[in-house]
């Protein structure tokens, strides 16, 4: 899903936010011929992720960045790990460095996050999905960095499946249709590919949604003892989704329950970025003296 062409037209679009006229401070300040090492620390523990995307920031700001990774996606690290190493240009690294940073700090602290879901739930069937709260325009990102955590993704967009919640089951059955019945017209219509989900937040909805041959049903803020009331109910009949309610301190007691999938938007959208850092660790000949560039002479 994280294409190259993704990764580029994302971060193309970040840096010329960034620099929409190049970067000023660096053009004033630093050598043109002057170059730099740096190294991406990790100033906390966590699980990386983004190492593609950091690289994309100084490759395309200056194709002479040369970026060496030390981790791999999904790596788990700790305090102090040199991450990677940037050099070159020292320009073209400090103009990058903020993008980078942004990216690769952020996909980390949604991998880290989603590795303690996952962590919590060991030894139960459940599966940690995110869903679609994600940062518009960032999506293919930072559900890259669920994967990377251990998680899985939920339908990547409005495209991708059928997923029915209360206000459209509230238009649906506004003509006097039963639950059931309108949704045996919906499958009716669909092709044989296409994933059919519906939301209940009722033990006794659950039924007559099952009654239409649906594919998952979505049991939305059940207590677990509802949640086990609802897994016996459905019985194997579908898969069966728990969602709202989710937390660090509940998600054990809803795996136990024998769910099949963990919904969590918080994996995205109440994450903290990672603290990292990007160290210059070696400046080279070159850096003696800057030339000075004005805005109107650029």
């Amino acid at each position: 899903m994280l294409t190259p062409a993704a990764i580029d037209r994302i971060v193309a679009a970040a840096l010329e936010e960034d620099a929409p006229w190049g970067d000023v401070t660096s053009a004033t300040l630093i050598p043109e011929t002057a170059t730099a090492t740096a190294q991406l620390v990790a100033r906390e523990p966590g699980v990386f992720s983004g190492a593609r995307v950091f690289e994309a920031a100084f490759r395309l700001t200056d194709p002479h960045v040369v970026v060496t990774p030390k981790a791999s996606d999904g790596d788990v690290f700790e305090t102090g790990t040199v991450l990677a190493e940037v050099t070159g240009p020292a320009r073209g690294i400090l103009q990058a460095e903020r993008i980078g940073l942004n990216f690769v700090q952020r996909m980390a602290g949604i991998a880290t996050l989603t590795a303690r879901y996952v962590a919590a739930t060991t030894g139960t069937g459940a599966r940690i999905v995110d869903t679609r709260k994600t940062t518009p325009g960032l999506r293919v990102l930072e559900r890259q960095a669920v994967r990377d955590g251990g998680g899985h993704n939920h339908r990547h967009s409005l495209s991708d499946a059928v997923m029915a919640k209360d206000n459209h089951l509230a238009v649906l059955t506004a003509g006097g249709l039963s639950v059931t019945d309108a949704l045996l017209a919906v499958r009716a219509r669909l092709s044989h590919t296409t994933h059919l989900e519906v939301e209940v937040d009722r033990i006794d909805q659950i039924e007559p949604v099952l009654a239409a041959g649906i594919d998952t049903i979505m049991l939305d803020n059940f207590s677990p003892d509802q949640l086990r009331e609802g897994v016996a109910l459905v019985a194997g009949r579908a898969i069966v989704e728990a969602s709202g309610g989710v937390n660090l301190d509940t998600v054990a007691a809803i795996a136990a329950t024998g769910v099949d999938v963990i919904s969590v938007g918080a994996l995205t959208h109440s994450v903290r970025s990672l603290d990292l850092g990007l160290d210059v660790v070696i400046e080279a000949s070159g850096a003696e003296s800057a030339p000075v560039t004005t805005p109107a002479t650029r």
